[in-house]
């Protein structure tokens, strides 16, 4: 399952929304925010996760691209 910013963004804004947000509107930021928690999110896990393998040639950890 590769990562998309642009669906996490969209989870975001859908819980946010849950709690009573506002979306939509001149003053809401609740797009912007939800956007960058995302790209934060998105390109912390691409730049800094591991992948544990226990077993065989490739045991070890390696880059999650």
């Amino acid at each position: 399952m590769a990562l998309s910013k642009s669906s996490l963004k969209s989870k975001i804004v859908t819980e946010f929304v849950k709690l009573g947000a506002v979306a939509d509107g001149e003053h809401s930021w609740v797009n912007e925010f939800a956007e960058a928690i995302a790209n934060a999110v998105v390109d912390e896990i691409t730049s800094n996760a591991k992948a544990n393998v226990s077993g065989g040639s490739s045991s070890g950890q390696h880059p999650i691209v």
